[in-house]
């Protein structure tokens, strides 16, 4: 079925919710499929997602358009206690460093990571 990634089994170093905020913070107004893809998740995977991220803070968004632009909050903490006093920005350095050479976004639409 086109459109829909593989399906991935076993474990992962990273969260969904982690490559999601990487992908948008790689470029802030990605659509949807666009992340979806990168992630290999569904659309429907990204709005529940990004959904989650925006109800507790992490991430909001402003329509400007048919497009969202994205702003994440880089001073928050994660939400789990062995990260505790961990920030998103701390987060984001270590998942979006090498980002330029495995994105799909061509650089004139890159951002900072905050």
């Amino acid at each position: 079925m086109d459109g829909v990634p593989e399906s991935h089994t076993g474990w992962t170093f990273v969260t969904n919710h982690a490559r999601v905020l990487a992908v948008i913070a790689d470029n802030h107004s990605a659509r949807i499929r666009d992340i979806a893809a990168h992630c290999r998740l569904t659309e429907r995977a990204v709005q529940k997602i990004i959904s989650d991220l925006e109800q507790d803070g992490y991430l909001s968004h402003v329509r400007e358009g048919r497009t969202n632009t994205y702003r994440i909050e880089p001073g928050k903490v994660l939400r789990h206690p062995a990260e505790a006093g961990l920030t998103v920005a701390s987060l984001l350095s270590l998942l979006v460093q090498d980002e330029v050479e495995r994105s799909p976004f061509p650089e004139s639409r890159r951002h900072s990571p905050a």
